[in-house]
């Protein structure tokens, strides 16, 4: 595929400050923000880790609010995914089909299917919870290649150097930093783009957490490893950019 017949990819991360209530509470406002994003000419929505349910570790210690790819719940989302071609990566607890926990992002597409991808670096009390997985799903969406992280998963160099190498042009983080990060989150990110020559995004849990406030500052970096927009507050915010080829194809030359 040469770089001319590869369209800019319009992408919106979710700056998202959950509701409490676990995912019933949580699924209309992603509705809502994916129908926000359409507007802008999104193709791809990236919503932050545990976006379903915030990053409230007790509410998995019942069965209510874990997924499975058939879970009707999701069945909203399902269907503005649908009505808008919009592909939405979502944040859960999921549960595969012989039971295995894991800490996911569930890529949504427009036909309806659930495409999962699991954190590989648990840490704390996740590691009591669930089981990580061994590498990112790494999506088709307009002929670019969009790897998934989670959070942790960003901070260690090579989950990024094997996106790069299944031939990733977008390193997708959906997070929670924490306020009192700023300076590590911009190390991670600029530095996943920059060494890897892609761009990357991060969709941050915003407003208050039970590990402190959001320290916000969603956004885009370059394959120069440069912010190219990051969010104004520590809220939900929607903040869109269009993702262009060349400038990828100009900092991968030889």
């Amino acid at each position: 595929m040469t770089t001319g017949s590869i369209t800019p990819l319009t992408l919106s991360a979710v700056q998202y400050a959950a509701s409490d209530g676990g995912v019933a509470a949580n699924v209309p406002e992603h509705i809502r923000l994916i129908e926000d994003a359409e507007s802008h000419g999104a193709r791809l929505v990236i919503f932050p880790e545990l976006s379903l349910t915030g990053y409230r570790l007790d509410l998995l210690e019942g069965p209510g609010d874990w997924l499975s790819a058939a879970d009707g719940r999701l069945d909203g989302i399902r269907e503005i995914c649908r009505r808008t071609g919009i592909t939405a990566v979502v944040g859960a607890a999921f549960k595969e089909d012989d039971g295995t926990p894991r800490l996911a992002s569930l890529a949504i597409h427009p036909a309806g299917s659930v495409e999962p991808s699991f954190k590989t670096r648990l840490h704390g009390a996740e590691q009591e919870l669930f089981v990580a997985g061994s590498q990112p799903a790494v999506l088709e969406v307009d002929g670019w290649k969009v790897a998934l992280a989670l959070c942790f998963d960003a901070a260690h160099p090579g989950h990024a150097e094997w996106a790069a190498q299944a031939g990733a042009d977008v390193y997708a983080v959906s997070a929670l930093y924490t306020a009192g990060e700023d300076h590590r989150l911009g190390l991670h990110l600029g530095a996943r783009a920059m060494d890897n020559r892609m761009f990357s995004v991060l969709a941050n849990l915003g407003g208050a957490t039970p590990l402190g406030p959001s320290c916000g500052l969603s956004g885009f970096w370059g394959p120069e490893g440069l912010p190219h927009g990051q969010a104004a507050g520590t809220g939900t915010e929607v903040l869109t950019a269009s993702l262009q080829y060349s400038l990828l194809e100009r900092y991968r030359q030889p």
